[in-house]
């Protein structure tokens, strides 16, 4: 029984032996030197320090997800977009773009700008009213209101009021003063508003809004179609409408003697307040009159803006309101000026929309200039002042997720070429009939800070399309975009065996790989495929290489303890070891032999040459064939080197090496047999059990959460991943079924040692593998250009073999020094350009050698390796293990990187748990561990990646990406970098009504909301009816700061702050009592004279 358990717990270990190093647990202080001693030459000098991070997020990308409210300051020229997750986004010119979350996560019902004062009231579905503070650049909540026995349905805050009407569900109608959020005792209840013989509740509050000819009159719409407008002064109603169609909104003529309802049954009504008896005017716009007499049945009408204009006729828009008869019409804004009615078609429902005028009053000609138009998955401005309404070009990244996003990559510090270079080719495809005004939300200001470096960020997507992005100075703009599908014929439906394979989104984009400074680009397929693309500025006629890979395994391979299970290192394989054999490869466009007549790829390349457009081009394209009526297994890993001229990639069946300079296949081999005569464990062949793999689930990254995710995403994007996800939750027991084949799932070309025996470097491939181990594969490559294109690259046997608990994620090498080794690369060189013959071009190699500094720090370097539990250093070529930690015990890292923070480096850890970690290089020593994401979902694990400069990035949503920082320079300089949502704005003056118009037009004296709704004249409201809630002002940063020094400095400098704001209050207050004491004194002293001669008698 006990041999039994020892099987058992062998078969159960992530990683065998990798636990024997003396390796500290989780919440160590630092990695653990192991029992090898530390050479004397390595003697690095570590300069970061946890006071040199700090986690925050920094700007938010994209649409926001599922929006649900639009407002738009017309004076500060800003727009602001809430969603259904409790987001807000505040949006200005290029640049500014702003983030605000409520802590709640509650949806945003509404949202109302305070015009010109820098500040935003939001009404979420728990009944709560926010006020948040745009003079700073990261708004903060100032009050909240919480109503506790009404549901809120509709606010309305005058222009130029601190009085916010407050709708409910009950059909009752409070005051809130916006400048200390306390409830007025003012009500308007539902019974006093209706009649008192109406014998049914009116329903919710569905609209509210001010007379513009009188301040003090309030049109309240009930849901079930009664119109009461309600005399403030008087406190009672000056006329009641009952309505039979229910209503969903209501809009003021300016002068304030007509107003326009839309309803259920797809009409508009237009009533006049001389005779509110019936409407003056009933219209069916899309209701056409139908044989028998009748008019057709319409859709709601959901809302309507009823505009004037001082040249021409008014203007009437509405959203909704099309016949039934019609299925699959798409939804429609309709604009009607005078007798003309324009239709236009939106590609998604309209959420909202909301008209843009000149003037900021109601009472005053409207001239609207524009349409905002606020679908789920887009935002759009019509130009009203053209009569074909074109629509704006929009200059915010919006189109993030025109195909759902399934891959990113994050590059930061690119050459400074790359990215003009990117928009001149992108520029070219750009879509014209945009209207030709400036972008009408021009509000905020935005400078580009000193502390910016060119950024791209990629984007992969279902339908095959790559998109770049320039993601400099916390900007986003759209650069370049390719479309990866060109690359194969169009595949018929129900046809071929990619239809089998994957029957949605063949294309979809599973991975990608890009060397910046050659401009190399590759791209991982779902449909089991690689396309290697090269950069040019000119246009060619191209033909499409096309290589067929047979990366397919027979027998399963089942682990067994080993005698060597425990050791960390192996020995080298003897001279007699197996040595890995080219595959013989498949001629391009060739005839199949008899032996391989079902290998079958997925989709069938384009075979004929094409004609194609500056920017990436194709060159070559490698297939997984079915085998034998079986399906390949999906790519997991890939890495490309342009000085080698080489591409590795691999599965969880093997390993193969492309040399794409020959367009020949270089190594083709299983994962056994790529250790040869060092294999650490025994191998049992059984009876092949292939389950065909599932391809669904890339293109949909769901929102929920990870137990959820783990059922629904079998995706084949991240098959190592999601057995990774279920190995470090299974049970010992449960775990014996897990599937053991070892995939390849990190691969990194660079110069390095094979062997312990080696004295120069030599190119290697490292490979990593789903159980925790490492192999190097030593290469020759002739170095002379013309021998590198006829003599073939020569791959030698396997070389060490090194192991860690978990599957291997990242590899990156430091020299004695611990400066960061690059891959060597080539520069890049336009193979389409012209020859000048005087000048031939040469590849120019770039190579970054470990034994380059060797007379001061000794030969070798340092290779870091990264798991999904551990990291270790070693030192090559002896493969000594310097330093090991155990990077989480409970949970296991999803992202790793070797990354550049302030002229040192680090490795930066996201694990599923959402910790995000830092650990210095190379002694590992936690420098940084935040609780950052508590749920993370499978949309978070896929797309989060690091990059230089301490920043990473994420998809947050299925439409936004969300980048964060964690070095500290970036957070103190991030002040800087983001825009300024409030610019100081002169209100525009109202326009003079002219004696005749403002003595016969009414309003003649001031209202005076305070002596109305202050607390003197209206009381308290009622304690148990709203519940004020302080805001955190500008403390919310520091949710996210980390543990230590700078925290609590950050800490101390905000309450310092408040400190100070306090004190100035109390200076005030201190100087209104000496104001008041000098009055009294003053007051006392001249009674005192009035009284001085008087007896007491007469006083």
């Amino acid at each position: 029984m006990k041999k039994f358990r020892k099987v058992l717990d062998g078969l159960t270990t992530s990683s065998p032996g990798g636990g024997t190093m003396g390796s500290p647990s989780c919440g160590s202080t630092a990695g653990t030197p192991t029992a090898a001693p530390t050479p004397k030459e390595i003697d690095v000098q570590e300069t970061l320090v946890s006071e040199n991070f700090q986690l925050c997020k920094t700007v938010r990308h994209g649409f926001p997800y599922q929006p649900t409210a639009l407002a738009f300051d017309p004076v500060q020229k800003i727009l602001a977009i809430g969603s259904r997750s409790g987001g807000v986004r505040i949006l200005g010119r290029p640049g500014v773009d702003c983030f605000c979350q409520h802590e709640s996560g509650a949806a945003v019902l509404q949202l109302q700008f305070l015009i010109n004062e820098g500040a935003l009231v939001s009404a979420c579905a728990d009944d709560t009213l926010h006020l948040w503070n745009l003079r700073q650049r990261r708004p903060a909540i100032l009050h909240s209101l919480k109503f506790n026995r009404e549901r809120i349905t509709f606010c309305h805050l005058p222009f130029q009021s601190k009085w916010l009407y407050v709708g409910t569900e009950r059909g009752n109608t409070h005051i809130v003063n916006i400048e200390s959020f306390i409830l007025s005792g003012y009500v308007i209840m539902w019974n006093k508003a209706i009649e008192l013989s109406t014998k049914t509740h009116p329903g919710p509050v569905v609209h509210l809004s001010d007379s513009p000819k009188d301040e003090g009159k309030l049109l309240v719409g009930f849901e079930s179609g009664t119109i009461v407008q309600w005399d403030l002064r008087a406190k009672k109603a000056d006329f009641r409408i009952y309505y039979d169609e229910a209503i969903h909104s209501a809009c003021w003529h300016h002068e304030g003697k007509q107003f326009m309802c839309s309803h259920s049954d797809g009409s508009l009504t237009l009533w006049n307040l001389r005779n509110t008896s019936k409407p003056i005017q009933i219209t069916f716009p899309h209701g056409k009159i139908q044989k028998d007499g009748r008019k057709e049945s319409c859709k709601p009408i959901l809302k309507v803006d009823y505009k004037t204009s001082r040249n021409s006729e008014p203007f009437v828009i509405f959203s909704g309101g099309l016949s039934y008869d019609k299925a699959g019409r798409r939804p429609t804004l309709t604009i009607m000026h005078g007798k003309a009615i324009t239709v236009l078609e939106m590609d998604y429902p309209i959420v909202e929309f909301m008209t843009l005028c000149d003037t900021p009053y109601n009472n005053e000609v409207q001239d609207p200039y524009a349409v905002v138009v606020l679908l789920e998955k887009d935002l759009i401005v019509v130009d009203l002042t053209q009569s074909n309404f074109p629509v704006f070009e929009n200059p915010y990244p919006m189109d993030i997720h025109e195909s759902p996003v399934t891959c990113t990559a994050y590059f930061a510090d690119c050459p400074p070429d790359i990215i003009p270079v990117l928009y001149s080719i992108g520029a070219k495809h750009k879509k014209t009939g945009y209207s030709q005004k400036e972008w009408p939300v021009s509000g905020g200001m935005w400078t580009l800070g000193s502390h910016t470096y060119p950024e791209i960020i990629i984007t992969g997507h279902a339908d095959g399309s790559i998109k770049f992005w320039d993601a400099s100075a916390i900007t986003l703009q759209m650069l370049y975009k390719l479309k990866t599908s060109k690359v194969f014929e169009k595949p018929k439906q129900n046809e071929g065996r990619g239809a089998e394979l994957v029957d949605d989104d063949p294309f979809a984009v599973q991975m990608v790989s890009w060397c910046p400074q050659s401009r190399i680009f590759c791209v991982v397929g779902i449909s089991a495929y690689i396309i290697l693309y090269r950069f040019s500025k000119y246009d060619a006629n191209t033909q499409i290489v096309s290589l067929e890979v047979r990366l397919q395994c027979d027998p399963e391979d089942v682990i067994s303890p080993s005698e060597n299970e425990n050791n960390p290192c192996f020995s080298e394989p003897q001279s007699g070891s197996h040595s890995p054999q080219p595959h013989q490869p498949v001629s391009p466009g060739g005839g199949t032999p008899e032996s391989l007549k079902d290998c079958t790829p997925c989709l069938k390349v384009k075979d004929r040459a094409v004609r194609v457009p500056p920017g990436y081009q194709a060159e070559l394209v490698i297939q997984l064939p079915w085998i034998d009526g079986e399906p390949p297994q999906q790519v997991s890993s890939l890495d490309i080197n342009s000085a080698y001229g080489l591409l590795a990639f691999g599965n969880c069946n093997g390993l193969a090496v492309v040399d794409y300079l020959q367009k020949t296949i270089l190594l083709c081999m299983s994962t056994l047999d790529l250790y040869g005569a060092a294999d650490p464990y025994q191998r049992l062949t059984r009876s092949p059990r292939r389950n065909r793999q599932s391809t669904s689930g890339l293109t949909e990254l769901s929102d929920n959460q990870q137990s959820v995710d783990m059922e629904r995403s079998k995706s084949p994007t991240s098959e190592s991943r999601e057995n990774s996800f279920s190995r470090s939750r299974s049970s010992s027991v449960s775990s014996i079924d897990r599937d053991t084949k070892e995939a390849i799932t990190t691969l990194q070309f660079g110069e390095s040692f094979g062997r312990k025996s080696d004295t120069l470097p030599t190119p290697c491939l490292w490979v990593g593998t789903s159980l925790g181990m490492i192999l190097l594969i030593p290469m020759s490559i002739p170095t002379d250009q013309e021998e590198r294109m006829e003599e073939q690259v020569t791959i030698g046997p396997c070389g060490a073999v090194l192991m860690l608990k978990g599957s291997v994620l990242r590899f990156g090498f430091l020299d004695c020094m611990g400066a960061l080794i690059q891959s060597p690369y080539e520069v890049w060189r336009d193979v389409n350009a012209p020859e000048d013959p005087d000048r031939p071009r040469k590849r120019k190699l770039v190579h970054f050698s470990p034994s380059s500094s060797q007379d001061t720090c000794g030969e070798g370097h340092l290779a870091i390796v990264c798991s999904e539990r551990q990291a270790k250093v070693f030192l090559m070529p002896s493969q000594s293990c310097l330093f090991v930690h155990n990077i989480t015990e409970s949970s296991f890292v999803l992202r790793a990187d070797v990354v550049s923070v302030c002229n040192s480096v680090c490795l930066a850890c996201f694990c599923a748990n959402g910790h995000v970690m830092t650990l210095s290089l190379p002694s590992l020593r936690p420098l940084m561990d935040v609780n950052y994401l508590p749920q993370t979902d499978m949309r978070i694990a896929r797309t989060f990646c690091f990059t230089n400069g301490g920043q990473a990035l994420y998809l947050s949503s299925p439409t936004e990406i969300q980048r964060i920082t964690y070095s500290q320079e970036m957070y103190d300089n991030l002040q800087e970098m983001l825009g300024e949502l409030f610019t100081p704005t002169e209100t525009p003056e109202a326009q003079n009504r002219g004696f005749l118009k403002g003595f016969f037009g009414g309003n003649a004296h001031t209202f005076d909301r305070e002596e109305l709704f202050g607390e003197a004249a209206a009381g308290k409201a009622s304690r148990s009816l709203a519940q004020h809630i302080p805001g955190q002002g500008g403390v919310e940063g520091m949710k996210v700061a980390a543990s230590g020094a700078v925290g609590e400095l950050a800490r101390a400098r905000i309450a310092l702050d408040e400190r100070g704001q306090r004190l100035g209050e109390l200076e005030e207050r201190t100087a209104l009592m000496m104001t008041s004491a000098e009055c009294f004194s003053k007051h006392a002293h001249e009674l005192m004279l009035k009284c001085k001669d008087k007896k007491w008698y007469q006083l």
